[in-house]
């Protein structure tokens, strides 16, 4: 069976009555150790969150068009940027990232990536990368610190185009180890500032202790109902 189109640039390949998920490459070098098919990359859920994402909402994803631009924060070295790169093809991916030593395999990554800009920086500070971005479509983040909401707010009102949205992967135990998980995630939900939320969804089995919150950039007050999945 030829892959499926399941939204601009990502695909469902069927082995052996298996669905999994894929982006399409020109590249033929894996870039994490991950199998390629004729140019498909399969993406693992396992190893990233926003393939996660995908597979949980059945396939919905975000708003993502072969010329997007793209805030990531929290890059790491490169395995879930890899793949937002290979479905903005013909768009940009600012990937930001504070570790040197992550930012060492992720520059040998732009290296063959020629729309993903490495970016070394602190994302709380998203002051200090100003001259090297353009309002965004989409920011993405998925970073290991305390305060998620604050970082994810402050570059949505630095960076985020009109229309564009949040993709904020929450890591409750990265707040706090002592609280609740659903205790946790409420209250970064209510530090937001000048977003809409539409969606959270937990990602077990692939994620434990994890939420994908989707918000719209909207500073006015909202009454809409949020989905919680």
């Amino acid at each position: 069976m030829p892959p499926e189109e399941i939204a601009p640039g990502i695909y469902i390949l069927h082995e052996r009555d298996v669905a999994r998920l894929a982006t399409r490459s020109s590249d033929p070098v894996p870039v994490y150790g991950e199998r390629i098919h004729n140019g498909y990359r399969l993406w693992d859920p396992y190893r990233s969150k926003l393939a996660a994402l995908i597979l949980k909402g059945k396939w919905q994803t975000l708003p993502l068009k072969r010329d997007s631009r793209v805030l990531y924060l929290g890059a790491s070295t490169g395995t879930t940027v890899s793949h937002v790169a290979d479905i903005v093809s013909g768009g940009l991916v600012y990937a930001v990232e504070f570790s040197a030593r992550s930012m060492r395999d992720l520059v040998r990554l732009c290296e063959r990536r020629k729309n993903i800009i490495p970016i070394l920086a602190d994302a709380a500070k998203p002051e200090e990368y100003a001259p090297l971005l353009e309002p965004v479509d989409l920011v993405y983040q998925d970073v290991a610190q305390k305060n998620q909401a604050q970082i994810a707010s402050l570059n949505c009102a630095r960076y985020l185009g009109q229309g564009g949205e949040l993709c904020l992967m929450l890591k409750s135990r990265s707040v706090d180890t002592t609280a609740p998980p659903q205790a946790v995630l409420q209250s970064e939900l209510k530090k937001l500032e000048g977003l809409e939320l539409i969606k959270v969804m937990n990602l077990e089995p692939f994620h434990l202790d994890h939420w994908a919150v989707r918000a719209r950039w909207n500073p006015g007050p909202s009454e809409e109902a949020i989905d919680f999945f």
